[in-house]
């Protein structure tokens, strides 16, 4: 029986995996130019998350800095954290750090597999003339509504959490694998 439930839980995984995989490669295809055109034209990549999402922000910007499968300068990232202001709700606390950190060329990587609220991390990144990647699940209707046309929501059609943070870890890499490509060639 528990082998099973197991059994179900990879096959879930890689049943997702498949069906999202040619609907996806658009938007992650655009999403990545966008981190391409931005870091070459001096900006900087702002990766946050609230809960459970803000590991996959740091884990992104740890991607970035570091190297993801080949050696390469590191890239200009950083991971924002929600909970530096403990007096404040995750949402303020974020868009006090893009207000404070974001210039205009710099893009914000936001990761949401929970329906956190964004309106105010997003006002803030507008305000700040910053292109948005959006990585979501199918809960987040609301987050849509905030984005502008030139912005980019990558969206897992999955109502389960665990599902969506799982897609989101593999979407991350196929972020930083076509950067890397494109700065580096296949490495092949």
């Amino acid at each position: 029986m528990l082998e099973q439930r197991i059994q179900q839980q990879f096959f879930e995984s890689a049943d997702l995996f498949y069906q999202v995989a040619e609907g996806l490669s658009r938007p992650v295809a655009t999403a990545a130019q966008m981190l391409v055109d931005g870091i070459t034209g001096g900006g900087r990549v702002l990766c946050c998350g609230q809960g459970l999402s803000a590991l996959d922000a740091s884990y992104m910007a740890a991607l970035l800095i570091g190297r993801f499968e080949q050696d390469r300068p590191g890239l200009a990232a950083w991971s924002l954290d929600a909970l530096v202001h403990g007096s404040l709700p995750q949402d303020a606390a974020l868009a006090r750090q893009v207000q404070t950190h974001g210039h205009p060329g710099d893009l914000l990587l936001v990761f949401d597999s929970q329906r956190a609220a964004w309106a105010a991390v997003l006002e803030a990144a507008q305000a700040q003339d910053m292109s948005v990647i959006a990585l979501t699940g199918s809960q987040d209707d609301e987050l849509r509504g905030l984005l502008r046309d030139t912005d980019v929501q990558i969206r897992v059609p999955h109502s389960r959490q665990p599902r969506v943070a799982e897609a989101h870890r593999l979407l991350a890499h196929c972020l930083c694998d076509a950067v890397d490509m494109q700065l580096l060639g296949t490495g092949e």
